[in-house]
């Protein structure tokens, strides 16, 4: 070093001022904390080495296989940035042999050795990135608001434990705003996202089944000084077999096998698990993960007769995920009572030579099972089975008896009659449900209850040959209903005559079918204004950026059942980017469109009845706009302070960065080429690293220190490219060992020159020095001295 009093204060005074901390290690270690990218001046001093002696031979510096750490008299220093995240601590290994302080000493010290942990300390140069370039999720029907149902993962290469790394997530923006602007919420600190309030209430797959949602990502915990990074999350919306299964009728005391699977239900959403609440003993009803309800012991209906069950769904961490169904269990009786009669003995009085048919007794007894069924039906005044005692005796009073029993076998002689031959008319509008009841008739038979002599069997003979109606018997009431199968529609049949015939299911004896075993319904269907219905559910359209505005890029297409006309209206398009034909429904461009704008537009088309605004139709139109090839590549970044080495170092070159606005199909990869001259070819290269970046360098190895003007051409790799021509300064300079630049190349034009300066400084001493004498004389004559006779000359000379 050429001048060794100023060297040790200049790197004393570099040291003081680098934000590192030295830890004081036990022996002779030592610890220092160094922060990432550092962009001062090379060498950097880190820290002075206490650990050396004052006079010291043989030193060695390992464990640094980059050679990025050296000693300069005691002091540590790095000849370039560090990185964390590629390296984050180095342990470098110094080893030395100290000199002897007397120099009559000649034995030779052993050497010592001691270690240094450089940690390299953490800056926010990191980009919070999402984990997936494309984010997806569903959402299901029913879903209560606040449960996530999926995630955003974001991540941050910088060091986990500061705040350089602590992501913060919103929700931005939300596409289409239908049927509210607010339909989804994201938790900032886990990214999941959940639906609102409004969200859980109003949503619906019909009127919207996809939705785009804009989000984004900081680091440092969301402070305003944060790195983001956006994206767009896709959510498809869809339905769910979450509902209430239907009522379940059991039989009591059933006799198993147990468990009874008697229903099920399911969540098709997201992982679930369920139970079950209500009035019942505890285990009587259980349900499995699958969703399968079982009965686990038989049912008495004296004791309950109905059960209405809960069924609640809930995620594994116990937050219930929607609304509660019920399933109604119904218990049908079993005849397990006997009946009895009121008294234990009957006492009756007949007349003698009473008529045949007299009425001896007549005798009711009770049953507790269900007075619905035949479980409590008593044999009242006949029976169908009898008991005889016959007695036979002679004249001298021997008798013997014996025992016959009668048994009444009913026979089919009875057909079934409807108590009117036409039934109706019945009204019945064109918008009713699938199993509506029209209507519910009974033909009744006189033959013994509940055997197939009674049983009836009903057909429509003619009237339904479309099968718009179907037949639905009770058989413990033989009561029949007329049910709806099908969707009515006024404008294809406005009346159905319908001809209902009943039978016996076993053949008539001693009779047959009559009138009174056919009837005739009449049904009148009433016509409901219908809304308009379109074709399509969603539309997805392509245009062309920069397209001629006015052009129609799709035609909406819908009709009304009633042929009502239909009007055409859009929604969503808040730039008003578009129009439709009022009762056309062309969709057109209303001016030219750039993809580098936005990429994708989605808006509502609503078809509203012409005669009742009440009634609408709506679908989705997604427009996706093509890249057009209209942008130049251009460069970016500023490379007026960037140097390069002469004589030509090796790997030494300048990074140009490019950047084309387009997509991939016209940007992709943009290509660096040197203008056709042979010097500029001669002298300079480019090195392509990557689609956008470059390397600049000395083609030759020695180039005179000069600001010299690089000419090249930088095009994108359409067909044909879109290029543009860059002049760029490029200043080339001697380099000390440790690649500094010594002195300016060449001073650029208007800049002042050494010997300018030089001349500027003394000029401006000169008139410092001018105004200075015409102030103290000026002074002098302020304070005049009275002169006398004898000093008047010399007063006069002084002047």
């Amino acid at each position: 070093m050429a001048d060794s009093g100023a060297a040790p204060m200049l790197i004393t005074a570099l040291i003081l001022a680098m934000p590192y901390t030295i830890a004081p290690c036990s022996g002779a270690n030592v610890k220092i904390g160094v922060p990432e990218n550092y962009d001062g001046i090379f060498p950097w001093y880190l820290a002075k080495l206490t650990n050396l002696p004052s006079n010291y031979t043989d030193l060695v510096v390992s464990g640094d296989e980059d050679g990025i750490f050296g000693i300069d008299g005691q002091f540590l220093y790095a000849t370039k940035p560090l990185d964390r995240e590629k390296q984050p601590s180095y342990s470098l290994q110094v080893s030395f042999r100290p000199l002897p302080v007397l120099q009559n000493i000649r034995t030779s010290m052993h050497r010592q050795s001691f270690t240094i942990e450089v940690c390299v300390i953490d800056k926010n140069d990191n980009m919070p990135t999402f984990k997936k370039e494309t984010m997806r999720g569903s959402v299901q029907l029913g879903l209560l608001k606040g449960i996530p149902f999926m995630q955003v993962e974001a991540v941050d290469r910088d060091d986990r434990s500061t705040a350089h790394a602590e992501l913060r997530f919103s929700l931005m923006e939300q596409t289409p705003r239908i049927p509210s602007s607010q339909m989804f919420s994201m938790d900032s600190i886990t990214g999941e996202v959940s639906l609102t309030e409004e969200g859980s209430s109003t949503l619906d797959p019909e009127m919207c089944g996809r939705y785009k949602l804009q989000v984004m990502v900081k680091d440092m915990a969301g402070k305003a000084n944060a790195f983001f990074t956006t994206g767009t999350v896709t959510v498809e919306v869809t339905g769910n077999t979450w509902a209430s299964p239907d009522p379940v009728r059991l039989q009591e005391n059933l006799p198993g096998p147990y468990p009874i699977p008697i229903s099920q239900v399911k969540w098709s959403g997201s992982q679930a698990e369920y139970s079950l609440e209500g009035e019942f003993p505890e285990m009587l009803f259980t349900i499995s993960r699958e969703g399968v309800i079982y009965l686990n012991a038989p049912l008495d209906r004296e004791t309950q007769d109905q059960f209405l069950i809960s069924i609640v769904v809930e995620r594994p961490d116990g937050r219930e995920i929607a609304k509660p169904v019920e399933l109604r269990v119904m218990v049908g009786d079993a005849n397990d009572n006997r009946p009895t009669f009121p008294q234990a003995q009957y006492h009756a009085v007949v007349k003698e030579l009473a008529a045949r048919g007299t009425e001896i007794l007549t005798v009711q007894a009770a049953d507790n099972d269900d007075p619905k069924t035949d479980n409590a039906d008593s044999m009242e005044g006949t029976a169908p089975q009898y008991t005889l005692t016959i007695t036979a005796e002679d004249a001298k009073g021997l008798n013997s008896s014996c025992t016959v029993v009668v048994t009444v076998q009913d026979e089919n002689n009875n057909p079934p009659a409807f108590a009117q031959h036409e039934y109706g008319p019945f009204h019945v509008p064109e918008d009713a449900p699938l199993a509506t009841t029209v209507t519910s008739v009974l033909a009744r038979d006189a033959d013994v209850r509940g055997g197939d002599s009674w049983q009836v069997d009903y057909r429509l003979e003619s009237g339904n040959e479309e099968e718009v109606f179907m037949l639905v018997t009770d058989k413990q009431t033989n009561e029949v209903s007329l049910v709806l199968s099908k969707v009515l529609d006024f404008e294809r049949e406005s009346e159905y005559i319908l001809v209902l015939s009943a039978q016996n299911p076993v053949p008539l004896v001693r009779g047959r079918y009559g009138p009174a075993s056919t009837a005739t319904v009449s049904i009148y269907v009433d016509d409901i204004n219908e809304g308009p219905i379109l074709s399509q559910s969603h539309y997805e359209v392509t245009v062309r950026e920069g397209e001629e505005p006015g052009r129609v890029i799709a035609t909406i297409r819908g009709y009304d059942p009633d042929s009502h006309p239909i009007r055409y209206s859009l929604q969503g398009d808040t730039k008003k980017y578009f129009s439709i034909g009022k009762y056309s429904g062309e969709l057109k461009t209303v001016q030219a469109l750039d993809r580098e704008e936005n990429s994708t537009y989605t808006m509502e088309v609503i078809a509203v009845d012409g005669r009742n605004s009440s009634l609408s139709a709506s679908t989705l139109v997604t427009v996706h706009i093509l890249d057009v090839n209209d942008n130049s590549p251009v460069l970016v970044g500023d490379y007026s302070w960037k140097y390069l080495c002469t004589p030509r170092w090796e790997d030494q070159a300048l990074v140009l960065a490019s950047r084309d606005s387009d997509g991939p199909q016209h940007g992709g990869r943009l290509n660096f080429s040197l203008r056709s001259d042979a010097t500029v070819r001669r002298n300079w290269k480019l090195t392509p690293i990557n689609d956008t970046h470059t390397n600049l360098s000395l083609n030759i190895p020695y180039l005179a220190p000069e600001v010299y003007t690089v000419p090249f051409t930088i095009s994108d790799s359409s067909s044909p490219p879109r290029s543009t021509f860059i002049n760029l300064p490029v200043t080339v300079c001697t380099c000390n060992v440790r690649g500094s630049c010594k002195i300016a190349a060449k001073p650029l034009e208007g800049m002042p020159t050494i010997q300018s300066a030089v001349g500027i400084l003394l000029g401006t001493f000169a008139v410092i020095g001018t105004i200075l004498i015409i102030t103290f004389v000026r002074l002098s004559y302020q304070n005049p001295k009275e002169p006398n006779e004898t000093n008047q000359e010399r007063a006069l000379l002084k002047i």
